[in-house]
């Protein structure tokens, strides 16, 4: 048996679905299997738009502005999806721990798998290690990507290399034009 605790990896999918919103359901769930998540889910009506309001209370917790506001903020999604962690066997993956009741659609599923991810980053990682990229916060600049910070320093301030490379310009450009 091994111990699936989901973390790195539910949030990574958070990020990657809130970063770049799938177009409908099935896209949701194909963004699910290049996260590592096998298990086929029941099909709900209403799977896109609950998964959305999924990502946008997740988004909640990435902007909190402490991490006693995240914590609380996390605690009550938790409570609010909580379910009786079962042990599974499916798709040859092995025994391993979900935490979801059975036979749920796509929406609460994620729910619990990206609430209780977070939870165990967070707390295995820091609990700054998950924040929007740094360079949105310059004047000018659109960029409100989510940073899952997965460095071994914990210093990973940008999305992405072309956001670092802007702020790096930026910067260069602060420093040249600055009266010496």
């Amino acid at each position: 048996m091994h111990l699936n605790p989901y973390g790195e990896y539910a949030v990574l999918l958070a990020a990657s679905l809130a970063n770049d919103w799938p177009r409908n359901r099935s896209e949701i769930e194909e963004r699910t299997r290049d996260h590592g998540m096998t298990m086929a889910f029941r099909v709900a009506a209403d799977d896109h738009a609950r998964t959305r309001a999924v990502i946008d209370a997740w988004l909640t917790v990435v902007d909190a502005p402490t991490p006693t506001a995240r914590a609380a903020l996390l605690n009550a999604r938790m409570a609010a999806i909580a379910a009786y962690p079962r042990l599974t066997d499916h798709d040859g993956e092995g025994w391993h721990l979900h935490y979801r009741d059975e036979e749920q659609s796509l929406a609460p599923v994620l729910d619990a798998v990206i609430s209780v991810g977070t939870a165990m980053h967070l707390t295995t990682r820091g609990m700054s290690r998950l924040r929007r990229c740094e360079a949105g916060a310059e004047p000018g600049d659109a960029c409100v990507s989510v940073v899952v910070d997965v460095t071994r320093n914990g210093r990973q301030r940008y999305c992405s290399v072309r956001c670092a490379n802007r702020a790096a310009v930026r910067r260069h450009r602060r420093r040249a034009a600055a009266p010496a």
